[in-house]
């Protein structure tokens, strides 16, 4: 199912995207992110949305849910003008900061990216979100309906996040599954701590996520009239984005299952069309 988040929810979801975008960066045993370390070059993109967005010299991009901004400034090293929108007013807030230490250009939006402005329509050539975005998505119909918005015929949406089947999973071992694959339903839980740095005392706060299914996400992209050109399913990664799977003897990280390995990470890209309907 999908439908627009209820108020508490967003208000929820954004106090603790607030307090994460206070801390984050800003602790000596925070590694994940490593300001100083950004600063300094360090690029943060990964080759995946790199291929799939291919040359952005001199195009405009729209970072979607872009916490405060690393990501969207290392797009902004790649020669592209970029814009980035998060619904944490304090993630905005260090976005600004921080583009302004590392002496890039970008504009940043405070906005919930299910009711994107309306004047960033036909505003872009690449609209993109990646690792860890849609699962705080109620309507995933208004997202995608927002990004083919914004988008210029001709432009390309590309989404890389953790694959659904792996969000299922609450530990590999032992290997528990206590996560609804798709549905889109609410799911409330107390989170405590951060992904970036587990050691960082945050309070306990009560969150809502959203599951859905690879179906549901091309489903809505194509319902928003979106074009769908590549969907691939990642069986390795070469970052532990939820710190349960083991660390293979080439540095990648995969989901063992018999045999095989199950997919750890999707990826999408669509197209906007060369001319509008109508």
């Amino acid at each position: 199912m999908n439908g627009k988040p209820l108020d508490d929810e967003l208000a929820a979801n954004r106090a603790l995207w607030d307090a994460r975008a206070w801390a984050h960066g800003t602790t000596p045993n925070d590694k994940y992110y490593d300001v100083d370390s950004f600063l300094a070059g360090r690029q943060t993109l990964y080759g995946i949305e790199l291929e799939l967005a291919g040359d952005v010299t001199g195009q405009d991009v729209l970072h979607l849910q872009c916490h405060f901004g690393m990501d969207t400034l290392n797009w902004a090293r790649l020669g592209a003008r970029v814009t980035g929108v998060d619904f944490s007013s304090t993630a905005i807030v260090r976005a600004r900061e921080l583009a302004e230490r590392a002496g890039l250009t970008a504009d940043f939006v405070e906005a919930d990216t299910q009711n994107l402005p309306s004047d960033l329509a036909d505003g872009f050539d690449l609209v993109i979100a990646t690792y860890g975005v849609m699962c705080w998505i109620g309507d995933l119909d208004a997202w995608m309906h927002g990004a083919a918005m914004a988008l210029r015929p001709g432009g390309r949406l590309v989404l890389v996040d953790l694959h659904p089947a792996f969000q299922t999973l609450a530990s590999y071992e032992p290997l528990v599954a206590d996560w609804p694959y798709g549905g889109g339903q609410p799911q409330r839980e107390a989170v405590t701590g951060t992904y970036a740095d587990p050691d960082l005392p945050m309070a306990s706060q009560e969150v809502v996520q959203y599951p859905h299914s690879v179906g549901e996400i091309v489903t809505a992209a194509a319902g928003a009239g979106l074009i769908v050109d590549r969907l691939g399913e990642h069986t390795e990664a070469d970052f532990n984005g939820r710190r349960i799977l083991p660390k293979g003897p080439d540095g990648n990280y995969r989901f063992p299952f018999g045999d095989t390995y199950l997919p750890i990470l999707y990826s999408l890209r669509a197209v906007s069309p060369q001319t509008n309907a109508g």
